[in-house]
């Protein structure tokens, strides 16, 4: 094995421009000088050491829109006559320099444009890159469809139909599979990963602060890829290599004797001269022939020498290897392994603004072959096959860059563009989920519609923007696409489809031939539901498994369990969360979690509005696959919002249930945002036709703060399923690792680490009960603001060695600790119900409690369990010494909890809340005039 490897990585892109319309459009001159001065000289670079015998390895991203333009029949036609403009403009060039310093490099240019010309017309460019994968010498990876920034699209489906449509067409081009692709502007956020497994890819890109903010830490830094939570990998681009290169100042391209790339003769030669060869209107452009090095920092500027760079690129071909080498041996020897270096470039620096670029690549793959045994040139691909235990981070949001954090596509230049695109995201995914067995012509405008979507996402357009040239086109071109979508939603939508126009779309834009509108499908919704007699509850709740965060999660998640053995068909909105399936089916329950974006200084109730939005989106896409409900269940105020508006909108009964207040939870109302949250939870119990309570106490507090009429409430407890409780480990049950050495007496907290929860009151008894316990061990589980608050609190105190705070653990840990404790402890201000109290009731714990809230209607003290004054740790250090003193009194009340825990059966507590659904809702009565998908599309 080498000691070490390199990975160069060549991004190819062009955004798609094309206008059928005019031969002398600037923009599609982008890619004729990306053709003669980046694509035709690295094929013939790459021809060159094929034939000579170098073994070599490259890898290079060709984005859709890029080979789209390569294969299109009116772009290569102009592209021949604009390399024949070019061969006649050097004959006159030298006809007109004889005599000159510059008559060599004019004739240097004939020959090399006559050169392109007849290789153009002998093979086409992607035939050419075809052979060099198939001798093993490249790999070419994949891009999104139209270059998107996928940070910035809103829907997972618009993502998909990115990526799969960029898959498609690689395939349909080169008859395999891309294995990687590069995420355009490198852009990641986390999340994307799922995706890219679902569509098969392997590995991508990143820049290097991406990595270096992952968690964990890369333990071989930026020299090997890290895996996602997904299995993906994920090569970080190599600072050093990248700035030799890259950088115009302190890199290779600067240098005094390299060719200068803004005096072309297009700008330089007096305007009569250069007139047949510019643009009809007379807009000088560049023409490819320019004559002066770059010289200095000023103006002057000294003719080219092209013996002179040619030194200068070997020169500087053996400094690059010389540094990677160096590298490659102090990585060696501290990793164990051998590392890869990542040196990602655009293509198009090479050659169009770096002349010599594929001059350079030519020396530095020959210098690697023939002049050392330490590094050698390596795909992606070929890496990951060498080891088989990659490191798993977790990526955060990163991009390369100004900033590193996709400052250049979302500023006040180009942030408009960005509600209309998630508007029209959401449009296209609506109508794909609509229109299940298209006729032949709402299939074209389907997949013209993605066309136009896909074209507008391009993130050059925002790109160019940012950088301030062609502003206006990239303004014009962003609205003309999302004006063609529109449109033709409407149409569709309208059943009134305009052939003539259709097809006069299809001919200007021709691109993704193969593109199939379905990519954008939703997966809950790739067929439509069959009619079912069932009763159909829509339930709302921004927390469900995994997602846990308190009580809230458990119980939507057990009760639409037991609503569905009891006949119910439960569809519960909810919020994305880790890897978790955005649909799955759950003991019957179908789940569809939807993803929220980030707002903009990342206020908390700004992302309870995104939440909403998200929610009420993904209801419409249900509605449009044929499901209608018979009523909605709203679970607290955070999704009061979206069920206000579905009802409304569907004109279907609301019931509510209140499972805390902002006013209990903080013992009044003390700022404006208390205040609107306060308010939306009333909004929420006037909207409602009834609101379900899990206490008397809650029952209470609701009637006083929102003034409820006490005839629209019903109380119906939290439940506690001991199913869930039961403990599967190998071993010995009794084990308390990691949690507790053998002979310590487990004091147990579980809950949210929040003010109201108390869990400080526990640690302010905790020597209290030391004195008289020294055997006791503080396990607090959870997961909260007051984390750190808690720590320093219990370093004050000396308890290092005992108290251990968790932090969140998984369920089954949670229920092992809750059979270890000899007595769990819910020391809370403020408590609704208390369902965890009852989850250690169920595991035969005994419990010390807060005379407060819900709590004081499940604990009768001393019979089933022990109360405590809230807040006061004289109370609670009293009432655990009492429990662990006297085990067989305790275990007396715990056996005494057990047997009364049929209060909180889930099945009564189901059909105490159909019982409730009955009051708003008769059978039988189901809505069906709501209005069509159709018309909202």
């Amino acid at each position: 094995m080498e000691k070490g490897y390199l990975a160069l990585v060549l991004h190819a892109h062009l955004p798609y421009v094309r206008h059928p319309e005019s031969e002398h459009v600037l923009e599609e001159r982008w890619l004729f000088e990306a053709i003669t001065e980046t694509y035709m000289p690295l094929i013939q670079m790459m021809q060159r050491l094929v034939e000579d015998g170098t073994d070599f390895r490259l890898t290079m991203s060709l984005t859709p829109t890029l080979l789209s333009m390569l294969n299109d029949p009116l772009l290569k036609t102009r592209y021949l006559n604009h390399i024949t403009r070019c061969i006649e403009l050097a004959e006159k060039e030298m006809e007109r320099t004889a005599g000159t310093p510059f008559h060599r490099l004019a004739e240097e240019y004939y020959h090399k444009f006559s050169l392109i010309r007849d290789a153009f017309r002998e093979k086409e460019i992607l035939q050419s890159f075809r052979e060099f994968v198939q001798l093993g010498k490249l790999e070419l990876i994949t891009s999104a469809a139209t270059h998107a920034f996928l940070p910035f699209v809103m829907t997972e489906e618009a993502i998909y139909a990115q990526l799969m449509t960029a898959i498609e067409l690689h395939e349909r081009h080169f008859n395999q599979r891309p294995r990687g692709i590069w995420l355009p502007e490198c852009g990641y956020r986390p999340g994307l990963d799922r995706l890219l497994k679902k569509c098969g890819l392997e590995y991508f890109f990143i820049d290097s602060h991406g990595l270096k903010q992952s968690k964990p830490g890369p333990v071989f830094g930026g020299y090997s890829p890290v895996l996602t939570p997904e299995g993906i990998a994920a090569f970080a681009r190599d600072p050093g290599s990248s700035e030799q290169v890259w950088s115009s100042k302190t890199g290779y391209p600067g240098d005094v004797d390299y060719r200068e790339y803004y005096r072309d003769i297009g700008y330089d030669l007096d305007f009569e001269t250069i007139r047949p060869f510019i643009h009809p209107d007379g807009i000088r452009i560049h023409t490819g022939m320019k004559y002066y090095r770059i010289t200095g920092q000023n103006e002057h500027k000294e003719p080219y020498n092209p013996d002179w760079a040619r030194e200068k690129a070997a020169l500087h071909a053996g400094h690059f290897l010389d540094e990677r080498i160096r590298q490659v041996l102090e990585q060696k020897e501290k990793m164990g392994r051998s590392p890869v270096v990542v040196a990602p470039f655009d293509a198009e620096l090479f050659g169009h603004w770096w002349y010599e670029g594929p001059m350079w690549m030519d020396f530095l793959l020959r210098k690697i072959h023939y002049d050392q045994d330490v590094i050698q040139t390596i795909t992606p691909s070929e890496y990951l096959t060498l080891y088989s235990d990659y490191q798993v981070c977790e990526l955060g949001f990163s991009s390369w860059g100004r900033g590193g954090y996709s400052d250049v596509w979302l500023r006040g230049e180009n942030d408009w563009i960005y509600p209309a695109l998630h508007h029209c995201e959401q449009q296209m995914v609506h109508l794909a989920n609509k229109i299940q067995d298209p006729s032949p012509a709402e299939e074209r405008a389907c997949n013209q519609a993605a066309r136009e979507l896909m074209l507008a996402q391009s993130s050059d357009w925002a790109f160019i923007m940012d950088n301030k040239t062609m502003v206006d086109y990239a303004v014009k071109r962003t609205k003309h696409h999302v004006n063609r979508f529109q449109r033709l939603v409407r149409m569709i939508g309208h059943g009134q489809i305009d052939d003539e126009w259709l097809s006069k779309l299809e001919r200007l834009n021709p691109i993704f031939p193969d593109i199939n509108y379905r990519h954008y499908r939703s997966e809950h919704a790739i067929s439509r539901v069959q009619p079912s007699d069932r009763p159909k509850v829509l339930m709302l709740s921004w927390e469900f498994p995994p997602l846990t965060i308190g009580g809230l999660s458990r119980h939507v998640y057990d009760l639409s369990r037991y609503l569905v053995r009891q006949g119910w068909e439960v569809h519960v909105i909810t919020t994305e969360t880790g890897n978790a399936p955005h649909t799955e089916e759950i003991e019957g329950v179908h789940v569809h979690r939807v993803h929220v974006l980030k707002p903009d200084g990342g206020e908390f109730i700004h992302w309870v509005l995104q939440l909403n939005l998200m929610m009420i989106d993904a209801c419409h896409t249900l509605f449009d696959a044929g499901h209608r409900f018979d009523l909605i269940h709203a679970h607290d105020w955070m999704v009061t919002y979206a069920a206000k508006t579905l009802k409304h909108e569907w004109g279907l009964p609301l019931v509510s249930t209140i499972h805390a207040t902002e006013h209990g939870r903080n013992n009044g109302i003390h700022t404006d945002l208390q205040r609107k949250i306060s308010h939306i939870e009333w909004q929420l119990t006037y909207e409602s036709s009834r609101i379900i309570l899990c206490s008397q106490y809650m029952k209470r507090e609701v009637e006083q703060i929102f003034s409820l009429p006490p005839d629209k409430s019903d109380v119906i407890p939290n439940g506690v399923d001991p199913d869930q409780l039961r403990v599967f480990r190998e071993g010995n049950p009794a084990d308390q690792e990691p949690y507790a050495a053998d002979g310590e007496s487990i004091i147990l907290f579980v809950g949210r680490l929040v003010r109201e929860k108390g869990v400080h009151t526990l640690i302010d008894a905790a020597p209290q009960i030391l004195a008289e316990i020294p055997e006791a061990k503080f396990v607090i589980v959870g997961s909260g603001p007051l984390m750190d608050e808690l720590n320093n609190k219990v370093r004050e105190q000396c308890l290092q060695e005992k108290v251990l705070l968790t932090g969140f653990i998984p369920d089954h840990e949670r229920n092992r600790l809750l059979r270890l404790a000899k007595v769990a402890v819910f020391p809370s201000l403020y408590e609704p119900f208390g369902i965890v109290a009852l989850e250690a009731m169920a595991a035969c714990t005994p419990v010390v409690v807060s005379e407060v809230g819900g709590l004081g209607d499940v604990v009768d003290h001393e019979r089933n369990g022990r109360k405590m004054w809230p807040g006061n740790p004289d109370s609670l250090a009293d009432q655990v010494i009492q429990t662990l003193k006297n085990p067989e009194q305790a275990q007396q009340m715990a056996q005494t909890a057990l047997s009364e825990l049929s209060r909180y059966d889930w099945n009564q507590i189901a059909r105490m809340t159909i019982e409730t659904y009955l009051k708003v809702w008769k059978p039988g009565s189901r809505e069906q005039s709501i209005v069509t998908s159709g018309e909202r599309v």
